[in-house]
């Protein structure tokens, strides 16, 4: 551990780290901390509301891990553990009532904590119940509640782990979970200035030795096969760097044709709040809408929350929202629907239009989401439009279009 300064800093200097492709200035990560939690309440009411199935597919457990799991630089395969297996009758959360209601609880309880404290009671509390196969794989949920108190734990970070501290940590136990913890914190402590208050940071230079995407020093401990899986890693990684930078060109240009057309019908328009600096064709979105958001008749998370929504079309100088749209590549379709069910919810007054803007290949994808019966229950109208359709017909809208109206050429419903 003499040496741990050194390794941080290669970790950070990385270019195609965890730390620099994850971590830090990530919009999907922060906005998946909002979707998330609001995703784990949903969990917490519909096993309150006896509404929570007996099966992890389709349930709204399903979707916080799958919100999760699109942090694929880090989180893939999150959701491995929370599958029902019929056969072991595990994680025994599904069928067992009793464990169910418990597991709720254990959710309520840590979301509304104000103290680290607190949640490691709960865990322990959890932990007595031995509940089959409900291990802390939960501590990737814990994470993305309270990202300064617990890290996120994964069998690669286990690795990693035991690699740099020269330790032996099992992958199934609190108990070792919560010494990992411990150590891991009273080293980030130690080098706080080099990493974060939040413990992603520390958790992904563990996860990069532990996927052998980061070698400590020299690579002559490695024998052949190491060599060459450590070399197929390294590749690999920057194979998916390079598909997330052209997913997140594909974003940015479908943002700017909504920016430009909502300009081009007389909206004042609004990207989200954290994509304002970002650019297309030389338009940097800032030059292109209102310098400020527009103050909305609701309370100041849903008002966060709504501000995350991709693009955004205000009837000219009012606070009036005349069109909502979510652009979705790589991610969940529903974490969008989230966004424009907030403020449908909140302050819709019925004349709003709804799109999510989709990759041509995931048509099904939002078919399916679209169809949910909490979607089609609702009043909620919710369209959508491919990329290659906005894509194509951008300058005819602008041209020719008078109002938003002029969407519905395009635009597709389930």
């Amino acid at each position: 551990m003499n040496n741990l300064i050194q390794i941080i800093q290669q970790y950070k200097t990385d270019t195609e780290s965890v730390f620099n492709t994850w971590f830090v200035d990530n919009d999907q990560r922060l906005k998946a901390f909002r979707t998330i939690r609001r995703g784990i309440l949903q969990v917490i009411d519909d096993i309150k509301n006896k509404a929570f199935p007996n099966d992890f597919k389709g349930s709204s457990l399903e979707f916080v891990l799958s919100c999760i799991a699109e942090q694929k630089q880090i989180f893939v395969g999150v959701a491995h553990p929370f599958y029902w297996k019929p056969k072991l009758r595990i994680p025994d959360i599904y069928e067992n009532q009793n464990n169910k209601i418990a597991f709720g609880q254990f959710l309520e309880n840590c979301i509304n904590a104000k103290t680290e404290e607190q949640v490691v009671k709960e865990i322990v509390k959890l932990d007595e119940l031995k509940i089959k196969g409900l291990g802390p794989a939960v501590a990737s949920i814990l994470y993305f509640l309270h990202p300064t108190w617990f890290p996120p734990f994964n069998t690669a970070i286990l690795n990693g782990f035991n690699f740099l501290f020269k330790d032996k940590k099992k992958l199934g136990s609190w108990t070792e979970y919560l010494k990992i913890r411990e150590t891991l914190i009273e080293t980030n402590s130690k080098h706080k200035s080099e990493l974060s208050n939040d413990l992603g940071a520390i958790a992904g230079l563990c996860f990069e030795i532990g996927t052998q995407k980061m070698l400590i020093g020299n690579d002559e401990y490695l024998s052949e096969d190491e060599r060459t899986r450590f070399e197929k890693n390294i590749l690999k990684r920057q194979k998916e760097i390079q598909e997330e930078k052209l997913a997140e060109n594909l974003h940015n240009e479908m943002q700017y044709h909504l920016l430009k057309i909502g300009v081009s019908l007389g909206y004042d328009v609004m990207p989200a709040s954290n994509d304002k600096s970002k650019s297309f064709n030389g338009q940097i979105f800032s030059f292109i809408s209102i310098s400020k958001f527009p103050e909305l008749p609701t309370d100041k998370d849903t008002q966060n929350t709504i501000k995350l929504i991709d693009v955004l079309w205000f009837q000219k100088g009012t606070n009036n929202i005349i069109g909502a749209f979510e652009v979705e590549k790589s991610t969940s379709i529903y974490s969008g629907i989230l966004r424009l069910s907030d403020l449908y919810f909140s302050i819709s007054n019925g004349e709003e239009v709804f799109y999510i803007i989709i990759p041509d290949s995931r048509e099904k994808d939002v078919i399916l989401q679209l169809n949910r019966p909490v979607i089609k229950n609702s009043k909620m109208n919710i369209k959508y439009i491919l990329f290659s359709e906005l894509r194509s017909q951008c300058d005819a809208i602008c041209k020719f279009g008078s109002d938003y109206s002029i969407m519905e050429k395009i635009a597709k419903s389930t």
